[in-house]
């Protein structure tokens, strides 16, 4: 991993994003988008994480969040770790799963490239985390989550996307509470 892209401040605000191996597009159904959520709610009850922004793509992720144990590295490992195999098993146990031989074969094929991994890999190693130290910067990272299915084409208005946090911003927490809707940085709604 690059030198620019570590967890340098344990207790910074940082914006990360993670994909799936080769760019697979899983998290087109409900079930596999719900471990993702599901996780997010248990790491912000159990595990110290302060999400202020969120994007869930086909392929990748984003976030902006902080640990507020301090472990911003072994937090988003944790998580990586345990969604990994979920999703895995949910894949493999999923009668409706047309992709199932090939997403495993996919995911298989990643595992044995990497000499890290016993058998199958989920994710891409790499978070590419940046501090965000300014309310500009803050302000730019939640602007482009939230414009990231948009810009992909998937919905004219990022409120209409689903898993976003977009939403959250306009009043709207039925899929993931997060932790601000902005006023904790002097943001304003927009």
């Amino acid at each position: 991993m690059s030198r620019n892209y570590k967890f340098y401040n344990r207790s910074g605000l940082y914006f990360i994003s993670f994909a799936t191996v080769y760019w697979i597009d899983v998290f087109i159904r409900e079930q596999y988008l719900s471990v993702l959520s599901e996780s997010i709610t248990y790491c912000r009850s159990e595990k110290g994480m302060e999400v202020y922004a969120y994007c869930f793509m086909p392929s990748h992720v984003h976030l902006v969040f902080r640990s507020s144990n301090d472990d911003p590295s072994g937090l988003i490992r944790d998580f990586k770790g345990y969604t990994s195999k979920k999703l895995l098993k949910v894949i493999e146990n999923n009668p409706q799963e047309s992709r199932k031989e090939w997403l495993l074969w996919m995911f298989e094929k990643a595992g044995k490239k990497n000499a890290t991994v016993s058998r199958m890999q989920f994710w891409q190693q790499h978070n590419k985390p940046i501090e965000l130290w300014s309310n500009k910067v803050i302000q730019q990272k939640i602007d482009y989550i939230h414009n990231n299915p948009v810009e992909s084409g998937f919905v004219t208005n990022s409120v209409d996307w689903k898993y976003s946090s977009a939403r959250n911003y306009q009043d709207d927490h039925t899929v993931l509470e997060i932790d601000s809707d902005g006023y904790l940085f002097g943001l304003t709604k927009h």
